[in-house]
């Protein structure tokens, strides 16, 4: 290590929570310290060892994809020079003990974590490193411009010495331009990170002097001082940034004159602009003058109505309504992108209820309703979720088709319907077809083409799941009840009854009675 350098640290937890508390426990930079990254697994924190090059690592023992103890195997096996610290909690005892088989430094139990204690493993793991000269505290350190923005941009209350910030950053006006990597993998952030420092010296050699940060590993901060007001200019340089790095999406806060309003500036401007670009895709950099001076009244999903229309089979209307509604919906850009995309999820499997209960068939639209929350959960402007609706209310139809297509169209229910209704009487095909005003040999294929089944297999099924029905709830003869269905010949009845039954009326009542 150089002569007085920082200990550059790593930190790698799954809880943002934890990862800011470990953050503010200490003046790191005082204590002689340097938090050069943080991951939420390991991963994530793999990636970042290369572009970071850490002396120590603090690491969560549980965490999703993979854990702290699969992390200190493979870094103490690629980086043995890597002292590492592992954050437990009572109950990950035994991780803990596997880990010190690796070479780990200490353990430090999450509920007593503190700043003495913190302090104390850290330079412990310090002194470990070969040939590290350690700073120690001192007193009269001044702050890190770094460590100075993570307190202001944190809420916390600081005293930093102005003098020393104007000094490195000289001019009037500040900006931040936040940029949204969510897109992109550990590696390639860092890699985008250094490509936009050098675009930013490249194009304003001497009127800006930036400096980056990152609250959110998916976004990365410019804080930029320059001496003029340069909106304008900026948008257009970051413009020009996504003509050639095309998932990256910019946003740029109205400039300020003071420093120390830095915190609040970015969580008035930056933070609310990233949830905003949301809903403005097509904006490669979101301004605040961009925004409509009026954000729109979103009104309320009316979803009785809609199962109304629905239950009774008012497709077209219902889904008028709800495109109407959506496109209204992703114009309210002060909405919470949860609520936003619990919508979606809820209006989609409240279609694929509906439709169950109504007997369609929605083997297919299970499988797509489940590819749906998923990619809705993904979507990263509201263009995408709209899109996955829309994929939806498509699948949704083709379910719809399907059904109507085997009762075939309005004058099929009704010869139907009318089966239905009259089969008791001396019902045949002619008389089916004149009471509808069709040609016998017409209504014959038709009927055929439409239903899966000829006129006659039809009504004798209608009969015969009658006659069924009443041989087994009703005292009368079987005689009687072939006539009651509509059989003037008993005999010919008892045939249809067993071809259809497999075995004659009489055995059938014995049989289930």
């Amino acid at each position: 290590m150089k002569p007085n350098e920082l200990c550059r640290t790593l930190i790698v937890d799954d809880e943002m929570l934890i990862r800011q508390g470990i953050k503010h426990y200490l003046n790191w930079e005082e204590e002689g310290f340097q938090i050069v990254g943080e991951a939420s697994n390991g991963k994530e924190a793999l990636e970042l060892i290369e572009a970071t090059n850490p002396h120590i690592i603090l690491t969560d023992i549980v965490m999703p994809i993979m854990d702290g103890d699969e992390l200190t195997r493979i870094v103490k096996s690629k980086y043995p020079h890597i002292e590492i610290i592992i954050l437990s909690s009572f109950s990950d005892f035994e991780y803990v003990r596997s880990t010190f088989q690796s070479g780990v430094v200490d353990y430090i139990l999450k509920p007593k974590i503190d700043g003495p204690e913190l302090l104390k493993v850290l330079r412990k793991a310090a002194n470990r490193i070969p040939a590290f000269q350690f700073i120690g505290s001192q007193s009269d350190f001044n702050l890190s411009l770094e460590h100075t923005i993570d307190k202001l941009i944190s809420g916390y209350e600081i005293n930093y010495d102005s003098e020393v910030i104007s000094k490195i950053l000289p001019y009037k006006y500040y900006y931040l331009m936040g940029i949204d990597l969510q897109k992109y993998s550990t590696k390639r952030k860092e890699e985008f990170k250094t490509y936009l420092k050098e675009k930013f010296e490249e194009s304003f050699p001497s009127q800006l002097v930036h400096h980056t940060f990152q609250q959110d590993q998916n976004v990365i901060v410019f804080l930029l001082n320059v001496q003029q007001e340069y909106t304008v200019e900026l948008s257009r340089f970051a413009t020009l940034l996504v003509e050639a790095e095309s998932k990256a999406r910019f946003v740029l806060s109205e400039y300020f004159l003071d420093f120390s309003k830095l915190g609040m500036i970015y969580k008035v401007n930056i933070i609310k602009l990233l949830q905003y670009q949301f809903y403005f895709p097509n904006q490669i950099v979101l301004v605040q003058q961009d925004l409509p001076a009026q954000p729109p009244e979103c009104e309320a999903f009316n979803l009785d109505w809609f199962t109304e229309e629905f239950t009774h089979e008012r497709f077209d209307t219902a889904f008028v309504y709800l495109k109407k509604h959506v496109n209204k919906l992703s114009t309210c850009y002060t909405m919470d992108i949860f609520e936003y995309k619990s919508f979606f999820g809820n209006i989609i499997f409240n279609i694929a209820v509906l439709l169950g209960n109504m007997e369609y068939n929605v083997k297919n639209l299970e499988s797509a309703k489940y590819l749906c929350f998923t990619a809705i959960n993904e979507s990263s402007t509201a263009g995408e979720v709209v899109e996955q609706l829309n994929m939806f209310i498509t699948e949704a139809n083709k379910a719809i088709a399907d059904k109507r297509n085997k009762l075939g169209n309005s004058n099929m229910k009704k010869l139907l319907e009318y089966v239905e209704e009259h089969y008791n009487e001396p019902l045949s095909l002619s008389s089916v077809a004149k009471h509808f005003h069709f040609n016998p040999s017409y209504l014959s294929s038709y009927f055929t083409a439409h239903n899966n089944e000829g006129f006659n297999e039809y009504l004798n099924k209608i009969r015969i799941e009658e006659a069924a029905k009443l041989l087994l709830k009703d005292t009368a003869t079987i005689s009687e009840i072939s006539g009651m269905v509509g059989y003037s010949d008993h005999s010919y009845f008892c045939k249809v009854f067993k071809k259809m039954k497999g075995v004659s009326p009489s055995k059938y009542r014995r049989k289930y009675s």
